[in-house]
């Protein structure tokens, strides 16, 4: 005989599916909340600094090249052809070394008319003063012959005017004796005046016409210029930088012919990035790197300098700015050297610093990898940049003393937070 089963509770069976969905979902959330993993880095390709805190030297490199301090242009006095050169570039010169000869036909005929007209002008004066010294010399004649007559004529008069007394002469050659006297007087004092007026003009005319002689022998003595810097000389010892001239070349006035620099005394002349010149003062000290050997200071071809002079003006987007040497060039410098000069801007003393980052601006906050006690995570943090130098930064926050730090370029990350290091 059957016996009926009771049906067994399926309450266990529930529990299990509605535990099992639950841990699905559990799952899945925590899976969807998970965080990407971190993308890994050889470490060989990094360049990790650590964050110090100390004195940061403050410094703007800046490339140039070395010029003389002292450099003569030669130019060209007159237009000319070149017939002869005499010297190349390179070569040491005195002040008497003749460096080229030109020649200019119109310029020989130029400075013969003027002498031509010098010499015309100096026998006009020589004339002049002939005929003002003779017209001077018949003035006084004149007067003395006025004079000798008016005397004459007094003593006739003062007779007859005696004879009148005694009744010996008649009134009319009285009166006539006494009119020629008195004519007399004043033909002497016409011709006096005439005499000291020939006086005064005799001096001006010959200072007028001695001033044109002046005036032409400066004419004539310009051509004669002219016609002797046609025999281009160096005018001062130094070395003969360039002259690129050639046989036949036609040169106008004021065309640079030649520069003669002093090889000893040499500058260095930097183009500082614009955005970099605004701390540069003169008096600055700067190490100048000629790249050539030993300096005077030790270093390899490193010589020390001020900031003689800083350029008011941009151009290409760089300074120029001028560095007096103050210590003795190495063997093989030399002008137009290429050089890499360092300007010390300032020190700050107890500042917290780090090597410059690859994408780090000055007075900006930016996104820096920070290496974790593991040393093989770095995580990003926002670091506030204040005042740089060529290789260091300054850190105004964000980062403690002994932090490490990746400096080196890692854009290709800039969507990630974490790194890790292999």
């Amino acid at each position: 005989m059957d016996i009926p089963r009771t049906p067994k509770p399926k309450r266990g069976r529930i529990a299990l599916l509605v535990g099992g969905a639950v841990a699905v979902v559990a799952a899945t959330v925590a899976l969807t909340r998970l965080e990407p993993a971190a993308p890994t880095v050889e470490r060989a390709t990094l360049w990790i600094d650590t964050v110090r805190q100390g004195t940061m030297l403050r410094q703007v490199r800046a490339p140039g090249t070395l010029v003389p301090e002292h450099v003569r242009i030669i130019s060209a006095v007159s237009a000319g052809r070149v017939e002869q050169v005499y010297v190349r570039p390179g070569t040491s010169v005195a002040p008497g070394t003749v460096l080229l000869e030109l020649s200019n036909p119109d310029v020989q005929l130029q400075a013969l008319e003027a002498e031509r007209q010098l010499g015309q002008a100096e026998a006009n004066l020589v004339s002049l003063r002939n005929q003002l010294e003779t017209a001077r010399l018949q003035q006084q004649a004149a007067v003395a012959t006025v004079t000798t007559d008016f005397n004459d004529a007094r003593r006739n008069a003062e007779v007859f005017e005696a004879l009148d007394k005694k009744g010996l002469s008649s009134t009319n050659e009285v009166d006539r004796a006494r009119d020629r006297a008195r004519e007399l007087a004043s033909r002497r004092e016409i011709e006096q005046r005439r005499l000291t007026m020939i006086g005064q003009t005799l001096g001006q005319q010959l200072a007028l016409e001695q001033a044109n002689v002046e005036r032409l022998r400066g004419i004539a003595r310009f051509h004669r210029d002219r016609v002797t810097s046609m025999r281009v000389v160096a005018g001062e010892p130094g070395v003969l930088q360039d002259m690129n001239l050639e046989l036949g070349q036609w040169v106008v006035p004021g065309q640079q012919l030649a520069r003669v620099a002093q090889p000893g005394r040499l500058k260095a002349v930097l183009r500082v990035p614009e955005t970099q010149a605004k701390d540069v003062v003169i008096g600055q000290g700067v190490a100048i790197d000629t790249r050539t050997g030993g300096g005077s200071n030790g270093a390899a071809g490193v010589v020390p300098g001020r900031v003689l002079r800083v350029d008011p003006s941009v151009q290409n987007g760089t300074v120029t700015v001028e560095v007096t040497l103050e210590g003795a060039l190495p063997r093989g410098a030399r002008a137009d050297l290429s050089v890499d000069g360092t300007i010390e801007i300032e020190r700050l003393t107890d500042v917290l610093h780090v090597g410059r980052p690859a994408y780090g601006q000055p007075e900006s906050t930016v996104g820096l990898f920070r290496l974790e006690p593991d040393g093989a995570h770095a995580a990003r943090v926002q670091v506030t940049l204040g005042r740089s130098s060529v290789s260091t930064i300054e850190v105004v926050r964000g980062l403690k003393p002994g932090d490490r730090v990746i400096i080196s370029d890692v854009a290709q990350f800039d969507a990630q937070d974490r790194l890790r290091i292999k």
